[in-house]
């Protein structure tokens, strides 16, 4: 920020006057290759010209300081002018300010003497420009002392580097003036003069900072116009992650403000999004009349999976709840597919190409194991996902001829929810396909059939409703379908606050006669239903729960962290909001409190990048649990139960930390890099707790951005000694590249599977990883940053971390054991990378298009290019993350600001064929 940046001026801050005459004199060493100490000795030689001029500001200073009024006023202009005309060098000093310089004490004196009126301030105003070199001391602020001193007069015309100090000794003054508790008003008035100033010379950072400093943000709005707006809202939004709550905030809502008063409505309605307020959303949706830019900010809020209910009959609102409810996703997805000629359906053989492992274990990978089988259930379900067709599970013969019968009891559960995984989004064409597998007697085959529907409904929304209807009647169903038909709602109702399934699930919570995993799951589906909206009814109902004396020995259960899960979705993004929560589990005296309060915490911070978070999380990877142990048994001697279960509570605030970091340093490049570091140290330093969940961060930090620094390291600790590290650094992989078919990941992968053909477990992620290497044959994304990284889809990030938090510590627990239908919660982030272009009926239109590297340009002079190495491809288009399409010509207008996902175009109506 200016505060930091050295000011050419400084040059002669604080140094004697030699020093300043070896910097700018005639007899610089890089002239004549004198040495520093052979210029001391000599004098400073001028020139003729210099001489001159030396002589006639010595005159001129005299006269001010002479008692003859008459020739003030002349002296003066004739010294204002002198400055304002000299040119110098970027690292010297103007000379007339140099020559000037001794003469500053006499000059101050005689301001001290003179009578009030005009010349007294043309004297402050020329002694505000030569304090930029004279003060030697830092607390003087001369440049400032004299500028108040001096009203009414063009500052600007003293020139940018003199606007720069001044503005740098504002923001030390308010400072100052803040810690005495003094008035500032005058110091501000001074800033609302600064900041014309700097938005007319193309210095918006330098008027940004001023007022971030003065704290007088909101007050830009009224400086800037058409032509300075997107620089300024450009700057600041890129500053947000660096600002502390609650100035991200403010500096959110006031680029929002902007972008709305210049009818930027698409970029208006992303921060809308970022702040999580419903009501902007609403008013920003309805604050205009143009049915085609509704169309298309309908098109973003459906991509957060924003549920609006829109009243009305008439045909422009039935289409516009589509682009909001999603409907349409399936055909543009299908028609992507068509475009890269990848709509034929692959078999899990084609992912493993088991012919390319070596030879030696070749044969014994794919033994015709139940176990295998599964594997190739959801190798199946990941790759062939979204396209509707498959030649496992929806084939001619119907569910008696598909793969479920090769898999065992447990296994057919996850068999038959890969059936919605096949058939993603598209609910029209999969009800009768899912409803086919409720007609089997068996029952893990209909919980399967329960989860199907919801994995096949997330993110999409219906008028009919089918999934409440078919999923809401828990009444006379077994555990398993239970269980199934809860996570089902939860996955297909994610983020859409939906009040009706408060009556269905919130009992399940709190009824305590009930299994733990039904009622860890129900909170979590309601966690991930009311993601980031603080519903109270809610976190009082799992609060409620941890108080209860009937469920405290349940509360060891290996389920309680998915009720704990649910209690911190509900704070996910709400920043400070989530303190009240953290005071209650302070109070309750119960091992999962704190894990509860450390997920919670982390939640509400994911994505914001903030650094004093990040530090709280590292101390708690720094503890060392055993001296705690020994602490408390000396306190008080408890019996041997107690012992080991506090020790399991603290292992896991640890690893939960861990998770954390990857989390909220997501959002944020340098935080990124950082975190990458901390995470070499914990896995040499670390317990095993804590290493078990590294990997696990390290995939959460880029999912599907396979870096070669990271997967090189997972690389390495897929071959690590403790089993669970290897098998969780093998899942990480699956993450990084999940969707991208990145080919150096398959090979790894591909070795990993020979390497492990003997170890059931290890060989069954190894699978897992692969499916999501080719997640929609490469068409998908799980990354939960959207519209060019900027922001962050709640639901997305809250299903990767609950896939996360099932492998954290023991991945036998759930996903290699019997619950490895928790994987599919990472169907909440699935979303196609594509690009699509629309007219503004809807129908799809081909255009030209440059995809190439995004360039940041943030704060960058002229008009700089936004994309690096692009190349020019027909839509729909794939997008690689960090990548940036931009329009070939100007023939049509793209009503969004960030071409991704789907884009209306609109004809220019200038547009003249070359």
């Amino acid at each position: 920020m200016a505060k930091d940046e050295p000011k050419p001026q400084d040059k002669g801050k604080g140094k004697a006057p030699e020093d300043t005459k070896q910097a700018n004199g005639t007899s610089e060493p890089s002239k004549d290759g004198k040495k520093d100490d052979d210029l001391k000795l000599a004098p400073e030689e001028l020139s003729d010209e210099d001489q001159k001029l030396k002589d006639e500001l010595d005159m001129l200073a005299e006269r001010l300081t002479e008692g003859d009024k008459s020739l003030y006023k002349p002296a003066l202009e004739a010294i204002k002018t002198s400055i304002k005309t000299s040119t110098s060098s970027m690292t010297a000093v103007p000379k007339p300010l140099k020559f000037l310089r001794p003469h500053y004490e006499k000059l101050t004196q005689a301001y001290e003497s003179w009578p009030a009126g005009e010349e007294k301030d043309s004297l402050a105003d020329t002694l505000s420009v030569l304090g930029m070199t004279y003060s030697d001391d830092e607390e003087s602020r001369e440049t400032l002392k004299y500028r108040l001193l001096a009203p009414g007069t063009d500052i600007g015309s003293w020139g940018h580097e003199y606007m720069r100090h001044l503005a740098l000794e504002i923001g030390q003054e308010y400072s100052k003036r803040l810690d005495d508790d003094k008035d500032i008003e005058d110091v501000a008035n001074l800033t609302r003069t600064l900041v014309p100033f700097f938005l007319s010379h193309n210095a918006e950072a330098d008027a940004v900072d001023i007022l971030s400093e003065m704290e007088m943000i909101e007050e830009i709005k009224q400086y800037v116009d058409k032509d300075t707006y997107a620089r300024v809202c450009l700057y600041m939004v890129s500053m947000v992650p660096l600002l502390t709550y609650p100035d991200n905030d403010r500096f959110v809502r006031t680029a929002h403000d902007i972008y709305l008063e210049h009818k930027q409505l698409t970029q208006a309605m992303s921060l809308a999004i970022r702040l999580n307020d419903m009501e902007l959303v609403k008013s920003d949706f309805n604050s205009t009349p143009d049915k085609a830019l509704k169309k298309q900010l309908a098109f973003i809020l459906g991509r957060q999976r924003i549920c609006l209910d829109l009243e009305g009959e008439d045909v422009e609102d039935v289409e516009l709840q589509e682009c909001l409810n999603n409907t349409k996703l399936p055909e543009h997805f299908k028609s992507l597919a068509k475009e890269l000629n990848v709509l034929d359906p692959k078999v899990p053989e084609d992912i493993y190409k088991s012919h390319l492992e070596s030879s030696r274990t070749a044969g014994l990978t794919n033994t015709d194991s139940a176990r295998h089988n599964l594997a190739s259930a959801f190798v199946n379900a990941f790759v062939n996902a979204g396209f509707g067709q498959d030649k496992l599970m929806l084939v001619e013969g119907g569910v008696k001829q598909s793969w479920i019968w090769k898999v065992k009891e447990e296994g057919m559960i996850s068999t038959a929810a890969s059936a919605g995984m096949l058939m993603l989004w598209d609910v029209e064409m999969g009800l009768d396909k899912i409803d086919a597998y409720t007609y089997v007697p068996e029952d893990q085959i209909k919980a399967g059939a329960a989860l199907a529907m919801g994995i096949m409904n997330s993110g999409v929304r219906l008028d009919s409703d089918p999934t409440m209807a078919l999923l809401g009647d828990l009444e006379g169903k077994s555990v398993a379908q239970k269980v199934a038909s809860i996570m089902g709602l939860g996955l297909a109702y994610a983020g859409s606050n939906k009040e009706e399934l408060l009556e269905t699930l919130l009992p399940l919570v709190t009824d305590t006669s009930l299994d733990m995993q039904l009622s860890a799951m129900a909170a979590l589906s309601l966690g991930l239903i009311f993601v980031g909206s603080a519903q109270s009814d809610v976190s009082e109902a799992i609060i409620q729960t941890f108080l209860d004396e009937d469920r405290t020995n349940q509360l060891k259960d290996k389920w309680t962290r998915f009720m704990t899960l649910g209690l911190a979705l509900l704070y996910f993004g709400q920043q400070e909001e989530v303190d009240v929560v953290l005071e209650t589990l302070k109070v309750i005296d119960h091992p999962m409190s704190k894990p509860a309060s450390v997920l919670a915490d982390i939640c509400a911070w994911t994505g914001t990048g903030a650094v004093l978070k990040l530090q709280q999380l590292l101390h708690i990877c720094n503890e060392h649990i055993e001296e705690k142990e020994e602490k408390d048994s000396e306190d008080k001697d408890k019996d041997e139960g107690d012992e080991k279960r506090d020790l399991s509570g603290d292992q896991l605030v640890q690893a939960y930390a861990v998770i954390g970091l990857s989390l909220v340093a997501m959002g944020e490049e340098v935080g990124q890099e950082m975190v990458l570091r901390q995470f070499a140290h914990l896995m040499h330093y670390g317990e095993a707790n804590i290493r078990k969940a590294v990997p696990l961060a390290m995939g959460l930090i880029s999912p599907s951005n396979p870096q070669m620094k990271v997967y090189d390291t997972l690389s390495r600790y897929s071959h690590d000694n403790d089993i669970d590290v290897a098998v969780n650094a093998i899942f990480a992989m699956g993450i990084l590249g999940a969707g991208t078919n990145n080919a150096r990941l398959a090979q790894l992968l591909r070795q990993l599977a020979s390497y492990y053909h003997r170890d059931a477990n290890a060989l069954f992620m190894v699978r897992i990883a692969q499916g999501l290497l080719h997640m929609g044959k490469g068409t998908m994304s799980i990354s939960p940053f959207h519209t060019d990284r900027t922001v962050l889809s709640r639901v997305g990030a809250a299903g990767l971390l609950t896939v996360a938090i099932s492998l954290i510590d023991n991945p036998k627990a759930f996903i290699l054991g019997d619950n490895h239908y928790m994987l599919y919660f990472l169907v909440t982030a699935m979303h196609p990378r594509f690009l699509v272009t629309l007219d503004e009926d809807l129908k799809p239109l081909q255009v030209n298009v440059r995809v190439g590297q995004a360039v940041d340009v943030v704060g960058q002079a002229g008009r700089p290019k936004t994309i690096t190495g692009w190349q020019t491809q027909n839509t729909p288009v794939l997008l690689g993350y960090g990548e940036r399409a931009e329009l070939e010509d100007e023939e049509w207008i793209c009503l969004a600001n960030v071409m991704e996902g789907i884009c209306i175009l609109r004809k220019n109506p200038d547009w003249q064929a070359p």
